[in-house]
């Protein structure tokens, strides 16, 4: 069963194929390197349906894709969407977090609460969008003062999941796997792909 990512993040399809593969028997989640679309929805969920529709448009496949980020409480929940983009033009990892940091470098480690965010869709070839489904997954934490670990992309390097003494990026990948955003919003969406596929 051939699904297509609608992502261009080797690190996500990486990701994704561990997570799905013991959920979805038999998927084969290939990697998408069509155009993307113009991310213009307001939430996580609206930006994720937009990219699964236009993979699946493209390619004439299934597609899934997530829409995820980083949602400060004190931020009002920003960057969200705009996590990947949240220093500006440069969009890099490194930007993103250094300017997070900046903005909450007075305050008290109670007010640093977090949570990363993935909304993760399913879009059907058909283009009608009756197929279509998007469901959301949260992994709750905080902010850390300072980076700490080499593995994980984004703000991994920052985000302490609640219960944790290691950060995301410290976390092996199964240990990670097994907790995350992507993980919780995928396991809810696998019924919906093994279901509309079968």
């Amino acid at each position: 069963m051939q699904v297509v990512l609608a992502s261009h993040n080797a690190h996500k399809l990486e990701e994704l194929r561990r997570i799905l593969a013991p959920l979805v028997p038999g998927i084969e989640l290939l990697g998408y390197d069509g155009p993307e679309p113009v991310e213009s929805g307001v939430t996580f969920e609206q930006n994720a349906l937009l990219k699964a529709r236009a993979a699946a448009a493209h390619t004439g496949l299934p597609a899934v894709a997530d829409d995820s980020g980083i949602a400060v409480d004190v931020l009002g929940g920003c960057p969200g969407i705009f996590s990947a983009r949240w220093a500006g033009p440069a969009r890099s990892d490194a930007a993103n977090v250094e300017l997070l940091l900046w903005q909450l470098g007075d305050l008290a480690d109670a007010h640093r609460s977090a949570a990363f965010v993935c909304a993760a869709a399913l879009a059907l070839p058909a283009g009608d969008g009756a197929g279509d489904t998007v469901v959301r997954g949260e992994w709750r934490g905080s902010v850390l003062r300072t980076p700490a670990g080499e593995g994980g992309f984004g703000y991994d390097p920052v985000f302490l999941p609640e219960g944790e003494t290691r950060s995301a990026a410290e976390l092996g990948p199964a240990e990670k796997d097994a907790a995350s955003h992507r993980r919780r919003a995928f396991t809810a969406l696998a019924p919906e792909i093994a279901q509309r596929l079968a």
